[in-house]
């Protein structure tokens, strides 16, 4: 499934002019509050009309101002779930479910059922919207919109009216809906964490135009691209292989290597995207011994950049890359260059609050 996006946009003295392509996954629009995601989005459902531009999903064109195609809104098969959750108060989850069958175009497509069951809504589908959490009803919108059989779901920031523990309950059917549904995901957000953990591939748009495009791994290890002082790093895609609750710790494996860290509640065989903050990397240029930190992996120095005071070292760690910074003078004290072998210690990792003991960062 690929979609790509060429549309220009002049409205009330704000100027859109994006293009992008992205595949199957999740893909976040990402950036600053008035850089243009939510009318992306818009642009890409049909509420919004632009002066030029093309829209195609896997082939099938939906806008094509050059040719004088504007596929309408109803016959677009893109589902949308806003901020708020929407749904009819009249109504039980059953029949708000219902209702978004109502708009899928021939037979096929999930059944109520199953989507009950991958949203974990199954116990919920008879009572009304008002005696639902916050969490409870965004996953009922995205129900709804699943039951539509879209090609295609925009996500313009889901979780933004949520308290944290209302978007820890619904992260994890995010992930479930992105790596079991086959759907292609178009997800807006200004958070680096929810990004860091979804998505596959990160458009970041600044002031109406694309700022930078790719792999969320390679777009979030680069400082000028994170918004409001949020800290850059690394993303690893990792796996649960094993939880040891004697020694209160949980075994990751992924490209980078294997990783150690205190005992989460995930389930084994659990993908993950783990966040590195780059500050919480140190280098050394042997292995070191008697260290509390659990986690040292060797790799080759890839690239070095410089910025200010402070030096930011990407370091290819099998089929990953770590980044870590440090300051000017250690860099220059470590003689580093690009292919000098180092190791890489892991002092802590960003991991959602809903899986870490306690929330937030952990030291490991």
């Amino acid at each position: 499934m690929t979609i790509a996006i060429d549309v220009s946009l002049r409205r009330d003295g704000f100027t859109l002019d994006v293009a992008f392509s992205a595949g199957a996954g999740l893909t976040a629009l990402f950036g600053r509050s008035g850089s243009g995601k939510t009318t992306v989005i818009d642009l890409i459902a049909g509420l919004a009309q632009p002066q030029r531009g093309r829209i195609a999903i896997d082939g099938t064109v939906l806008l094509d101002t050059a040719r004088g195609i504007r596929v309408p809104v109803h016959r677009r098969r893109i589902g949308c779930v806003f901020q708020e959750a929407r749904l009819m108060p009249h109504l039980s989850v059953r029949q708000n479910l219902r209702f978004g069958r109502l708009f899928s175009r021939g037979a096929g497509g999930p059944s109520l059922d199953a989507v009950a069951d991958l949203l974990g809504i199954g116990p919920l589908l008879d009572r009304r919207p008002a005696g639902l959490s916050g969490g409870e009803r965004q996953r009922v919108a995205i129900g709804r919109a699943l039951l539509a059989r879209p090609r295609l779901l925009l996500m313009d920031e889901p979780l933004s009216a949520l308290d944290e523990a209302r978007k820890r309950e619904i992260l994890p059917y995010i992930e479930r809906l992105r790596d079991e549904a086959g759907l292609p995901i178009v997800y807006v957000s200004h958070s680096v964490a929810e990004v860091a953990r979804l998505a596959s591939t990160v458009v970041v748009l600044e002031a109406g135009r694309v700022a930078a495009s790719g792999p969320v791994d390679a777009v979030l290890r680069r400082p000028d691209l994170i918004p409001d002082g949020a800290e850059a790093g690394s993303v690893l895609a990792m796996r649960v292989e094993r939880h040891d609750p004697e020694a209160g710790l949980t075994r990751l494996t992924g490209p980078a290597g294997p990783l150690d860290l205190p005992l989460i509640d995930a389930p084994q065989g659990r993908r993950l995207n783990l966040r590195v903050p780059a500050r919480d990397v140190l280098l050394a240029l042997a292995r070191p011994e008697a260290l509390s930190a659990r986690n040292v992996l060797p790799g080759r120095v890839a690239a070095l950049r410089e910025e200010g005071t402070a030096c930011l070292v990407e370091v290819a760690c099998g089929g990953a890359t770590l980044a870590a910074r440090l300051t000017r003078a250690s860099a220059r004290d470590l003689g580093l260059t690009v292919g000098s072998p180092v190791f890489a210690i892991v002092k802590s990792v960003a991991l959602d609050a809903g899986e870490a003991p306690g929330g937030g960062r952990i030291e490991i």
